[in-house]
């Protein structure tokens, strides 16, 4: 009874990979943190539903200090959201850990507007492991590892580049085409607009024009991220347009991450303040955008009839 016990003791511990030897190792340096079938030695752990017959939570992440406590004080319940469902049916669990109470700011996730796949009003964990199906969970946000890398390439040089993979006119990703849209709708038209037209996008500014200028941190040839105008995981702002500095404009120093942005009626004097700051001050350009910030012209009024997303008649936004 004795050598019984003991065996089912080596099995659960180690048959299943569940000790320091005789397991097939979870990579945080190649990026592996999705379970395989080879889980367990000779895959004796694939499928299994049930962490617990193998890990204790007392003893795992010794390796990752920075999140241990976190599983201890979650469970196996959290195992999910970064290891996958280990060929089981179990759902992905991310917002278990990401939520705005345990990591307030990976990502933020307050504002009633995110980018949304399923047919909800909130984000959702299967929204979540749409964009990241495995990411590395390392903290540090590498576009060619945290992204799902969708058809069109096997890995991305920036985060626009997997955003186009969607917003583009003839090449949509199987079960996220965009039908019935416009010829000049953003959704489909942003390929165009990144690769071909001055706005933010490959062909470079000269940064000579009337209402040149720019905050420290950005040029007139710097690659804007599409994240950094628009928020994927929370804006009070329609079309996902960021509502604090902290949301985007990623080149710009700490210093501006408090500052505000609120969009209406087609105003978007707030957001583009973040960045731009005119050398020559003409046109209100020194009045108060509503946020702290001066610097671009005419802030009370209407940009879209100069300024539409992508305008191939004119340079810039």
């Amino acid at each position: 009874m004795r050598i019984f016990i003991y065996s089912l003791m080596a099995f659960m511990l180690y048959g299943c990979g569940g000790g320091e030897t005789g397991q097939v190792p979870i990579s945080t340096t190649t990026g592996n943190l999705i379970l395989q079938a080879e889980h367990g030695v000779d895959g004796a752990a694939y499928g299994l539903s049930d962490c617990g017959a193998c890990h204790a939570l007392t003893v795992i992440h010794k390796q990752a200090p920075q999140i241990r406590g976190m599983v201890a004080a979650k469970g196996f319940n959290s195992c999910t959201g970064c290891h996958g469902d280990n060929g089981t049916d179990e759902p992905r669990a991310c917002l278990i850990c990401h939520n705005a109470t345990d990591l307030p700011q990976s990502p933020q996730l307050s504002g009633q507007y995110a980018h949304l796949f399923q047919d909800h009003g909130n984000l959702s964990d299967a929204d979540c492991v749409t964009c990241h199906q495995a990411s590395d969970m390392d903290g540090v946000f590498e576009p060619q590892v945290d992204l799902t890398h969708y058809a069109g390439g096997n890995a991305y040089n920036n985060s626009s580049e997997f955003c186009l993979r969607c917003h583009n006119r003839d090449n949509h990703q199987a079960g996220f085409e965009f039908n019935q849209q416009d010829y000049d709708s953003p959704l489909i038209a942003m390929a165009d607009n990144y690769h071909f037209i001055d706005k933010h996008g490959w062909v470079d500014g000269i940064g000579q024009r009337t209402y040149s200028g720019l905050r420290p941190g950005y040029t007139y040839q710097t690659l804007v991220a599409c994240t950094d105008c628009h928020a994927m995981h929370g804006t009070t702002n329609q079309h996902l347009i960021i509502d604090q500095a902290s949301k985007g404009a990623s080149r710009l120093s700490p210093d501006f991450s408090t500052y505000p942005v609120s969009i209406h009626e087609g105003n978007y004097a707030q957001l583009c303040v973040l960045c731009h700051q005119m050398e020559t001050s003409i046109v209100q350009g020194d009045m108060d955008a509503g946020n702290g910030l001066s610097g671009v012209h005419l802030v009370n009024g209407d940009c879209r009839p100069c300024h539409t997303h992508g305008e191939a008649v004119q340079a810039g936004l």
